[in-house]
């Protein structure tokens, strides 16, 4: 039976294994990892998304950089069971069946904690209704309502069917799960023997409920025409129908208002993205909980072979990495030389490149789009060329996808393209097409600088960097997000600009950070590299000892328990 004091986590996406397509980028790669560590912790949770057949997308690139996009399908029946119970949603009047598929996540202890993935794909529903499960993040704002339908209301109707009748607390990981509160206030009116959720069943419900906001671009925040959620959200036979203008300002159903309004706790994912928040959000109390990387997922075998040889417990105690300090400078060295070598290998096959491993080698991987800045390193050419001369050969690997419908990204992705055939024999960039998990395990632990560019304040925390930083690869990167909690200057890595939205030069902020990077390269980070090794390892040593140690999930969910599940 279920425990007592379970934590239903839901979120729309969540990377549980490299065979399952089930994730598109850091939002579900930190839902995953965020299981793991509940798994490793004892944690009593359940998870709740969509089981997603036809993925995200493959990502296919030509020679210029133009982007197309393959469905990339897979089996839920070969990979995992179906569980015995059934839910129903109401969509445009029509009863649309759901079952479910179980994925065990298995904890470092032995504990064992179930994600739900929510499937449409059954033979009683219509052949439209059949595939509203099947592409995340696809199709038109009709599409994306029912898919929130389903997570939001189907996920607690099949928590319910599966005999979770006593649940702790409802966790919304982003506003795509914000309609379970629909499902909640309802359960509660039924339970008062009501015929409309008043005021007071809603007070009633808010202390089931948790959300944490990731972003602070606005065009992440899900927004629906009232019109629509009344086409097509068609259960409730009428007991929200006097609170709807208060749900839906100005007509529109703001899922991330909704989460809002109706959760006792409310979090960002960095300091400084709780910050921003609050100001975006100047009547809600929002906190922060930084956001970590599981270890045992993202840290590479040679890596993990030294720790183990070092840090006993280090897996169970995420804080122990501490003692990374006191490992042999050339024994951390020769085993990131082996992950090194292992890239290096790798993307030469897969890509065509000509890289070495005895060249210093950055790394920039995440979703291609324009505030995200991934050409910043391409701003002056000449520039770049003339460190490479005279500070020491760089080399450079990328990866990442832009959205379907984000013609900025894939733009973008272009013009780097563009940039790196005039570097053509000269400076050598790959780019690794369809970026996945196992991509970036190979990348995050292979190259020397984790690179990041965000254009500030709009990184709400970032974990591209922390995985870097567990492997023991310092990062470069703009202060924003969770930089401006992880970088001390000269110890765990390095800062692009001084973190201010604005500066007071003279000159542009793109040109500003772009000479910044360049100078951090040419005067600092090359030389110490090529001619002060052992200097290099230091800080090495110390991304792990001070980042690894605490940018971790296990932290992460301790703080989650302290402050949310059980406050």
């Amino acid at each position: 039976m279920p425990d007592a004091a379970t934590i239903a986590y839901f979120s729309m996406e969540i990377g549980l294994d490299e065979a399952m397509p089930t994730y598109s980028g850091g939002l579900g790669v930190l839902a995953g990892d965020t299981v793991r560590a509940a798994a490793d912790g004892d944690v009593p949770m359940v998870a709740v998304t969509l089981v997603h057949r036809k993925g995200y997308f493959r990502q296919r690139l030509d020679a210029e950089g133009r982007q197309t996009e393959e469905p990339q399908a897979w089996s839920p029946e070969s990979m995992l069971a179906e569980m015995p119970g059934r839910a129903k949603v109401s969509i445009e009047g029509r009863d649309v069946a759901l079952r479910a598929w179980r994925y065990d996540v298995r904890g470092a202890g032995g504990v064992t904690l179930p994600v739900l993935l929510l499937d449409s794909d059954v033979p009683e529903n219509a052949e439209p209704d059949r595939r509203l499960t099947d592409y995340l993040y696809g199709g038109d704002d009709r599409y994306r309502l029912c898919q929130e339908i389903i997570l939001g209301i189907g996920g607690v109707r099949m928590l319910r069917a599966l005999g979770y009748d006593i649940i702790r607390r409802f966790h919304m990981n982003e506003g795509h799960a914000a309609l379970l509160l629909l499902e909640l206030g309802y359960e509660e009116m039924l339970r008062r023997g009501l015929h409309e959720v008043t005021r007071e069943v809603a007070v009633a419900v808010k202390p089931l409920c948790v959300f944490t906001t990731h972003t602070p671009v606005p065009a992440g925040h899900d927004q629906f025409p009232l019109a629509l959620v009344r086409r097509v959200l068609t259960d409730y036979h009428g007991a929200y129908d006097r609170r709807a203008v208060e749900f839906c300002l100005d007509n529109v159903l703001n899922m991330t208002y909704l989460a809002l309004d109706n959760s006792h706790y409310v979090n960002g994912v960095a300091k400084r993205h709780g910050e921003i928040s609050r100001q975006m959000f100047g009547q809600y109390k929002v906190d922060s909980i930084t956001n970590g990387v599981h270890a045992a997922t993202w840290i590479a075998p040679s890596i993990r072979a030294v720790l183990d040889r070092h840090i006993s417990n280090w897996r169970e105690d995420n804080a122990s990495l501490r003692y990374a300090l006191g490992i042999p400078r050339q024994e951390l060295w020769a085993a990131h030389q082996t992950a090194k070598q292992d890239l290096v290998a790798w993307v030469n096959q897969r890509t065509g490149a000509s890289l070495f491993s005895n060249t210093f080698t950055i790394g920039f991987a995440r979703r291609a789009t324009q505030w995200k800045r991934p050409d910043l390193l391409f701003h002056d050419l000449q520039r770049l060329l003339a460190l490479h001369r005279s500070a020491g050969p760089i080399q450079v690997v990328y990866g990442g996808k832009a959205h379907p419908r984000d013609e900025g990204g894939k733009e973008l992705i272009r013009q780097i393209f563009a940039q790196v055939a005039k570097l053509e024999g000269r400076l050598a960039v790959a780019w690794v097409e369809d970026y996945d998990i196992a991509a970036a395990k190979r990348l995050v632990a292979g190259v020397d600088l984790w690179l990041n560019t965000p254009q500030p304040p709009l990184e709400a925390s970032g974990t591209s960097g922390m995985k870097a930083a567990m492997n023991g690869v310092p990062q470069l990167s703009v202060l924003d997000g969770w930089w401006v909690e992880g970088c001390i200057e000269n110890v765990t890595g390095w800062a692009i600009g001084d973190g201010n939205a604005t500066n007071d030069s003279g000159i542009d902020e793109r040109a500003f950070d772009a000479e910044s990077l360049y100078n951090k390269l040419e005067t600092v980070i090359l030389p110490m590299f090529y001619r002060d090794q052992d200097r290099y390892i230091d800080v090495m040593r110390h991304a792990i000892a001070l980042n690894g140690s605490f940018f971790n999930t296990e932290r992460m969910v301790d703080q989650y328990l302290r402050k949310a599940y059980f406050r």
